[in-house]
C-alpha cells in the first residue's frame, strides 16, 4: 500500500496487518465509485478556480489529468488495487505523480469524509435512473402483455385454492400497475436524496468561501446539503432510502416469481417457458427447473440483508465515524444485486407464454357460484340471501363458461375493463412530469 495520505511523518512505522484490516475491501468496492469520485474531483477543482485557490492554468492542467485517469481506468490501464488505501488516495497519488505539488492541491478544502459522501450520493443516483429505465420497460412488456391476453380465461386463486374466473390480462395489469408505482417510488427517493454534499468537509464545513453552488450546479444536484453535520449523519440513511425504493420493485419481481413458479409445475402447466430460462438436473434427465425464476425470487433476499446491515451500523452518535466505511459494502452488494434481476425482468414477462387449454382445463363449476350471487343481487335479491341460495342452484353453474364470465366483469379494473389506457395515460404522464423536472 502508498503512504497514507492522513500520514505526517514518513519515517512512523505502519502495521501492515492493521493497516489492511482498517481499509478492508474499500479499494475494491471503490471501483463502483471511482469514476464518480473523479467527477466529484473535476468539479471541486473548477469550485476552487472560482475563489481563486487555483489559476485557470492550473485548474485546466488538474481537470485535463482528471478526465485522462477517467479515461485509463475505463481502458482498464489504471487499476484499483492494494497500492491504494481507497479511491481518494489512488486520485491524489495519480495528480501527485503526473504534475507533482499541484496535484497535491487538489484536497484543499475538501475531507475524503465529503469526497466520498459526493462519490455515494453520485453512485446513488445513476443507480436510481438505471433502476427507473429498467422499470419502464417492465411496465411496457407488462401492458403489452395484458393487451395480448386480456380475453384468455385464467383461474383466479385465493388461498391457492381456485376461486373466481380472471384473465391472464388481468394477471399482466396487475404487475404493470405494480411496476408504475415502483417508478413514483424511485422517482421519489431520487429527489429525496439529490442534495449535494460537497463543500461540507469533515463536517464542520472550512474557512474558505467554498463556491458551492456552483459545484452543485456541475454536478448536477437540484439543491446542495447546506448542514455539515446532516452531511455526514445521512450516510447510510440515504444508501437505506435508495435500497428501500429497490426493494418495492424486487417485492413485486418476487410475487411474479412466485406465480411462474407455481405456473411452470406440472400441477399446474399453465406456463412455459424457453429453454434459455431453465436448466437441467444433474441427475435427472427428465427435469428442466427455473433456476432463472428461482433466483431472481431469491433476489430481494440480498437486499433486505444489505438494509439491516446498514441500519446495524448506523447505531451511531452525530458527525463522522469510521464504522461508516463497512455501509459501502452493503449498499454496492443491494444495488449490484437489484438492477441486475432489475434488468432482466422484461426479458421475462416478455417470454411468459400461458398454455390456453390448460387454463381452460383448470376451470369447474363451482367458480361461478360468486358470479351467480351476484347476478341474483342485482336482480333485488338481499346479497346474503342470493349467496345462500347458490347453494341450491348448482346445476346452473355447470352451464357458465369462463368466457362468458370474464366478459361479464365489466367493474372498472375487472377482466372486460382492464383500464389499460389509464395505466398508459399515467405512463406518459409519469414521464411528462420527470421531463419537467429535469428542465426546470
Amino acid at each position: 500500500m502508498s503512504q497514507p495520505i492522513w500520514q505526517k511523518n514518513s519515517a512512523a512505522n505502519i502495521d501492515k496487518t492493521i493497516m489492511e484490516y482498517m481499509a478492508g475491501e474499500d479499494v475494491l468496492l471503490d471501483n463502483h465509485l471511482f469514476l464518480f469520485d473523479i467527477q466529484a474531483s473535476i468539479a471541486h477543482v473548477r469550485g476552487l478556480e472560482s475563489i481563486d485557490i487555483l489559476n485557470q492554468v492550473e485548474a485546466n492542467q488538474l481537470c485535463d489529468t482528471l478526465n485522462q485517469l477517467s479515461e485509463e481506468h475505463k481502458l482498464g490501464n489504471f487499476q484499483l488495487d492494494s497500492r491504494f488505501e481507497d479511491c481518494h488516495s489512488a486520485i491524489e497519488f495519480f495528480l501527485t505523480e503526473k504534475l507533482g505539488d499541484l496535484g497535491k492541491k487538489v484536497h484543499t478544502g475538501r475531507s475524503r469524509n465529503d469526497q466520498v459522501a459526493v462519490a455515494t450520493r453520485l453512485y446513488l443516483k445513476s443507480s436510481l435512473k438505471i433502476a427507473v429505465e429498467h422499470v419502464k420497460n417492465s411496465f411496457k412488456a407488462c401492458i403489452e402483455q395484458a393487451e395480448a391476453t386480456a380475453h384468455i380465461p385464467m383461474p383466479g386463486y385465493t388461498h391457492l385454492q381456485r376461486a373466481v374466473p380472471s384473465s391472464c390480462g388481468m394477471w399482466f395489469a396487475g404487475f404493470a400497475e405494480a411496476m408504475l408505482d415502483n417508478l413514483y417510488s424511485l422517482i421519489n427517493t431520487l429527489d429525496l436524496i439529490d442534495s449535494n454534499p460537497l463543500g461540507t468537509a469533515a463536517g464542520y464545513g472550512v474557512n474558505l468561501n467554498l463556491d458551492r453552488k456552483l459545484t452543485t450546479e456541475l454536478l448536477g444536484f437540484s439543491r446542495l446539503q447546506a448542514n455539515p453535520i446532516y452531511a455526514q449523519n445521512s450516510r447510510g440513511k440515504f444508501e437505506i432510502a435508495t435500497l428501500n425504493a429497490l426493494s418495492q420493485c424486487l417485492l413485486d419481481i418476487r410475487r411474479y416469481c412466485w406465480d411462474l413458479s407455481l405456473f411452470t409445475t406440472q400441477e399446474f402447466d399453465f406456463v412455459s417457458l424457453p429453454d434459455e430460462m431453465t436448466t437441467g438436473s444433474s441427475i435427472m434427465p427428465n427435469k428442466r427447473n427455473p433456476d432463472l425464476i428461482e433466483l431472481m425470487r431469491a433476489s430481494i433476499s440480498v437486499v433486505q440483508g444489505a438494509i439491516v446491515e446498514i441500519q446495524s451500523v448506523l447505531s451511531l452518535p452525530s458527525g463522522y465515524q469510521r464504522d461508516l466505511q463497512l455501509t459501502k459494502g452493503a449498499m454496492i452488494r443491494g444495488i449490484t444485486k437489484s438492477l441486475d434481476t432489475l434488468a432482466l425482468f422484461a426479458q421475462v414477462i416478455e417470454n411468459t407464454q400461458f398454455k390456453q387449454e390448460k387454463l381452460l382445463d383448470a376451470f369447474e363449476p363451482p367458480m361461478y357460484a360468486t358470479d351467480l350471487a351476484v347476478e341474483l343481487a342485482a336482480e333485488g335479491v338481499p346479497f346474503r340471501e342470493a349467496y345462500r341460495q347458490v347453494n341450491d342452484r348448482v346445476e346452473e353453474l355447470k352451464n357458465k363458461s369462463p368466457t362468458d364470465s370474464i366478459k361479464a366483469r365489466n367493474s372498472p379494473g375487472g377482466c372486460n375493463n382492464l383500464l389499460l389506457n389509464e395505466l398508459k395515460e399515467r405512463y406518459l404522464n409519469f414521464n411528462q412530469s420527470v421531463k419537467q423536472k429535469s428542465e426546470a
